[in-house]
């Protein structure tokens, strides 16, 4: 399935967003910076990946939905939409 980013709007804001956080992140190591503190901004990092993946995913399961309303052929069937969430867990 391909993506557009018209689909995916609040996904791309929270992987940018999480762009930023991670070269905060790299920054904090390069300075030096508590270990206690770059991990809890690590987590956040990847927090907001998590929460991009799971959007994605829930994109794709609607976009295919209405796929299969409209009498189309939905470009994934849901073993495959299956797959992919699990792989974010």
């Amino acid at each position: 399935m391909e993506l557009k980013e018209s689909m995916l709007g609040d996904a791309v804001t929270r992987l940018r967003r999480a762009q930023g956080q991670l070269g905060g992140v790299i920054a904090m190591i390069e300075a030096g910076e508590d270990c206690e503190k770059v991990l809890t901004q690590l987590a956040a990092v990847s927090k907001a990946l998590d929460r991009a993946g799971f959007k994605i995913v829930a994109t794709g399961m609607r976009y295919c939905e209405a796929a299969e309303s409209r009498g189309e052929q939905a470009p994934m069937d849901r073993a495959q939409l299956e797959k992919l969430f699990m792989a974010l867990a």
